[in-house]
Protein backbone atom coordinates (compact mmCIF):
# COMPACT_ATOMS: atom_id res chain seq x y z
CA UNK A 1 0.00 0.00 0.00
CA UNK A 2 1.54 3.30 -1.12
CA UNK A 3 1.32 6.44 0.98
CA UNK A 4 1.81 9.94 -0.36
CA UNK A 5 2.48 12.86 1.96
CA UNK A 6 1.23 16.13 0.46
CA UNK A 7 3.12 19.17 1.75
CA UNK A 8 1.85 22.64 0.80
CA UNK A 9 4.62 25.22 0.98
CA UNK A 10 4.62 29.00 0.74
CA UNK A 11 7.92 30.78 1.46
CA UNK A 12 9.23 27.88 3.56
CA UNK A 13 12.91 28.02 2.52
CA UNK A 14 13.98 28.27 6.14
CA UNK A 15 12.33 25.03 7.23
CA UNK A 16 11.35 22.78 4.30
CA UNK A 17 14.88 21.40 3.89
CA UNK A 18 14.53 19.90 7.37
CA UNK A 19 10.94 18.67 7.03
CA UNK A 20 11.31 16.72 3.76
CA UNK A 21 14.13 14.37 4.90
CA UNK A 22 12.26 13.60 8.13
CA UNK A 23 9.38 12.25 6.06
CA UNK A 24 11.57 10.50 3.48
CA UNK A 25 13.55 8.74 6.21
CA UNK A 26 10.34 6.97 7.22
CA UNK A 27 9.87 5.61 3.71
CA UNK A 28 6.99 7.80 2.56
CA UNK A 29 6.72 9.40 -0.87
CA UNK A 30 6.16 13.15 -1.06
CA UNK A 31 4.38 15.70 -3.22
CA UNK A 32 5.38 19.27 -2.41
CA UNK A 33 3.05 21.93 -3.78
CA UNK A 34 4.93 25.20 -3.94
CA UNK A 35 2.17 27.78 -3.65
CA UNK A 36 3.79 30.69 -5.46
CA UNK A 37 6.76 31.12 -3.11
CA UNK A 38 8.97 34.15 -3.61
CA UNK A 39 11.94 32.63 -1.80
CA UNK A 40 14.12 29.55 -2.44
CA UNK A 41 11.47 26.99 -1.43
CA UNK A 42 11.26 25.26 -4.86
CA UNK A 43 15.04 25.26 -5.30
CA UNK A 44 15.57 23.58 -1.95
CA UNK A 45 12.81 21.04 -2.60
CA UNK A 46 14.47 20.06 -5.88
CA UNK A 47 17.40 18.61 -3.92
CA UNK A 48 15.24 15.68 -2.82
CA UNK A 49 13.73 12.67 -4.68
CA UNK A 50 10.17 13.96 -4.51
CA UNK A 51 7.42 15.24 -6.81
CA UNK A 52 7.16 19.03 -7.00
CA UNK A 53 4.18 20.96 -8.34
CA UNK A 54 4.20 24.73 -8.55
CA UNK A 55 1.47 27.36 -8.42
CA UNK A 56 2.93 30.42 -10.12
CA UNK A 57 0.64 32.62 -8.04
CA UNK A 58 -0.12 32.15 -4.36
CA UNK A 59 -3.60 30.62 -4.07
CA UNK A 60 -3.81 29.58 -0.43
CA UNK A 61 -3.20 26.43 1.58
CA UNK A 62 -6.57 24.90 0.71
CA UNK A 63 -5.83 25.22 -3.01
CA UNK A 64 -2.31 23.78 -2.61
CA UNK A 65 -3.64 20.78 -0.68
CA UNK A 66 -6.29 20.18 -3.32
CA UNK A 67 -3.70 20.25 -6.12
CA UNK A 68 -1.48 17.77 -4.30
CA UNK A 69 -4.36 15.51 -3.27
CA UNK A 70 -5.79 15.32 -6.78
CA UNK A 71 -2.36 14.47 -8.20
CA UNK A 72 -1.81 11.76 -5.57
CA UNK A 73 -5.14 10.19 -6.53
CA UNK A 74 -4.24 10.26 -10.24
CA UNK A 75 -0.87 8.64 -9.50
CA UNK A 76 -2.58 5.72 -7.79
CA UNK A 77 -1.53 6.21 -4.17
CA UNK A 78 -3.62 4.27 -1.64
CA UNK A 79 -3.27 6.68 1.29
CA UNK A 80 -2.87 10.47 1.29
CA UNK A 81 -1.56 12.52 4.22
CA UNK A 82 -1.69 16.31 4.64
CA UNK A 83 1.44 17.59 6.37
CA UNK A 84 2.72 21.12 7.10
CA UNK A 85 6.04 22.47 5.80
CA UNK A 86 6.89 24.66 8.79
CA UNK A 87 8.03 21.96 11.21
CA UNK A 88 4.96 21.97 13.46
CA UNK A 89 3.98 18.42 12.56
CA UNK A 90 5.86 15.34 13.77
CA UNK A 91 6.81 12.87 11.04
CA UNK A 92 6.32 9.95 13.44
CA UNK A 93 2.58 10.72 13.53
CA UNK A 94 2.24 9.90 9.82
CA UNK A 95 2.52 6.14 10.39
CA UNK A 96 0.01 6.37 13.24
CA UNK A 97 -2.52 8.12 10.99
CA UNK A 98 -1.98 5.61 8.17
CA UNK A 99 -2.47 2.71 10.57
CA UNK A 100 -5.94 4.07 11.39
CA UNK A 101 -6.85 3.94 7.69
CA UNK A 102 -6.89 0.15 7.77
CA UNK A 103 -10.15 0.38 9.73
CA UNK A 104 -11.40 3.89 8.90
CA UNK A 105 -11.61 6.05 5.78
CA UNK A 106 -10.25 9.22 7.40
CA UNK A 107 -7.78 9.83 10.23
CA UNK A 108 -7.54 13.22 11.92
CA UNK A 109 -4.79 14.46 14.20
CA UNK A 110 -5.90 16.32 17.33
CA UNK A 111 -3.87 18.58 19.61
CA UNK A 112 -6.51 18.33 22.32
CA UNK A 113 -6.17 14.58 22.80
CA UNK A 114 -2.46 14.87 23.54
CA UNK A 115 -0.72 16.16 26.66
CA UNK A 116 2.57 16.49 24.76
CA UNK A 117 1.51 19.51 22.71
CA UNK A 118 2.45 22.63 24.64
CA UNK A 119 0.02 24.99 22.94
CA UNK A 120 0.70 28.69 23.64
CA UNK A 121 -2.01 30.22 25.82
CA UNK A 122 -3.25 32.65 23.15
CA UNK A 123 -3.25 29.93 20.50
CA UNK A 124 -5.11 27.53 22.79
CA UNK A 125 -7.80 30.15 23.41
CA UNK A 126 -8.29 30.72 19.68
CA UNK A 127 -8.48 26.98 19.02
CA UNK A 128 -10.96 26.45 21.81
CA UNK A 129 -13.18 29.23 20.45
CA UNK A 130 -12.97 27.61 17.00
CA UNK A 131 -13.98 24.30 18.55
CA UNK A 132 -16.98 25.85 20.33
CA UNK A 133 -17.97 27.68 17.15
CA UNK A 134 -17.79 24.52 15.07
CA UNK A 135 -19.76 22.43 17.55
CA UNK A 136 -22.41 25.04 18.30
CA UNK A 137 -23.12 26.54 14.89
CA UNK A 138 -21.77 24.04 12.38
CA UNK A 139 -22.61 20.96 14.48
CA UNK A 140 -19.19 19.44 13.87
CA UNK A 141 -18.26 17.23 16.81
CA UNK A 142 -14.49 17.23 16.32
CA UNK A 143 -12.03 17.89 19.12
CA UNK A 144 -9.66 19.94 16.91
CA UNK A 145 -11.54 21.45 13.92
CA UNK A 146 -8.53 23.50 12.78
CA UNK A 147 -6.06 20.62 12.63
CA UNK A 148 -4.11 20.43 9.38
CA UNK A 149 -2.63 16.98 10.04
CA UNK A 150 -4.96 14.43 8.45
CA UNK A 151 -4.96 11.29 6.30
CA UNK A 152 -7.39 9.71 3.86
CA UNK A 153 -7.89 6.58 1.89
CA UNK A 154 -7.65 7.70 -1.73
CA UNK A 155 -11.22 6.57 -2.34
CA UNK A 156 -12.39 8.86 0.47
CA UNK A 157 -10.26 11.84 -0.59
CA UNK A 158 -11.76 11.55 -4.06
CA UNK A 159 -15.17 12.35 -2.55
CA UNK A 160 -14.01 15.49 -0.74
CA UNK A 161 -14.25 18.24 -3.33
CA UNK A 162 -13.49 21.25 -1.14
CA UNK A 163 -13.57 24.71 -2.75
CA UNK A 164 -12.16 27.03 -0.09
CA UNK A 165 -8.62 28.15 -0.75
CA UNK A 166 -7.98 29.89 2.57
CA UNK A 167 -8.14 28.60 6.16
CA UNK A 168 -11.83 27.79 5.70
CA UNK A 169 -10.81 24.59 3.93
CA UNK A 170 -10.30 22.92 7.35
CA UNK A 171 -13.94 23.34 8.29
CA UNK A 172 -15.13 22.56 4.77
CA UNK A 173 -13.27 19.23 4.75
CA UNK A 174 -14.88 18.25 8.06
CA UNK A 175 -18.29 19.18 6.69
CA UNK A 176 -17.67 17.00 3.64
CA UNK A 177 -16.56 14.09 5.81
CA UNK A 178 -19.90 14.22 7.61
CA UNK A 179 -21.96 14.77 4.46
CA UNK A 180 -20.34 11.81 2.74
CA UNK A 181 -20.79 9.69 5.86
CA UNK A 182 -17.12 8.72 5.89
CA UNK A 183 -15.86 6.67 8.79
CA UNK A 184 -13.27 8.69 10.68
CA UNK A 185 -11.20 8.59 13.84
CA UNK A 186 -9.29 11.28 15.71
CA UNK A 187 -5.96 10.40 17.26
CA UNK A 188 -3.64 12.40 19.53
CA UNK A 189 -0.72 14.10 17.79
CA UNK A 190 2.03 16.36 19.02
CA UNK A 191 2.37 19.80 17.47
CA UNK A 192 5.62 21.73 17.85
CA UNK A 193 5.37 25.47 18.37
CA UNK A 194 8.38 27.75 18.07
CA UNK A 195 9.00 31.40 17.21
CA UNK A 196 9.25 30.63 13.50
CA UNK A 197 6.06 28.63 13.05
CA UNK A 198 3.92 30.85 15.26
CA UNK A 199 5.16 34.02 13.56
CA UNK A 200 4.02 32.65 10.19
CA UNK A 201 0.50 31.74 11.23
CA UNK A 202 -2.31 33.59 9.51
CA UNK A 203 -4.73 34.86 12.12
CA UNK A 204 -8.36 34.29 11.13
CA UNK A 205 -10.24 37.55 10.60
CA UNK A 206 -13.71 38.31 11.90
CA UNK A 207 -14.87 38.58 8.28
CA UNK A 208 -13.80 34.97 7.75
CA UNK A 209 -15.92 33.93 10.71
CA UNK A 210 -18.91 35.62 9.12
CA UNK A 211 -18.16 33.78 5.86
CA UNK A 212 -18.37 30.48 7.72
CA UNK A 213 -21.71 31.49 9.21
CA UNK A 214 -23.10 32.60 5.85
CA UNK A 215 -21.86 29.45 4.13
CA UNK A 216 -23.59 27.35 6.77
CA UNK A 217 -27.00 28.78 5.92
CA UNK A 218 -26.41 28.86 2.16
CA UNK A 219 -25.29 25.21 1.84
Amino acid sequence: MRTCVVIPAYNEARRIGEVIPQVLDLGFEIIVVDDGSRDDTPEIAKNFPIIIVRHFLNQGQGAALKTGTELAIKLGFDFIVHFDADGQHEARNIAELVEVLHDYEVALGSRFLCVESEIPKKKRMILMLAKIFSQWLLQLEFSDPQSGLRAFRASAADRLDWQKNDFQHCTEILNLIIRNELRYKEIPVKINYDDYSTSKEVKPKISMGWKLIINKFID
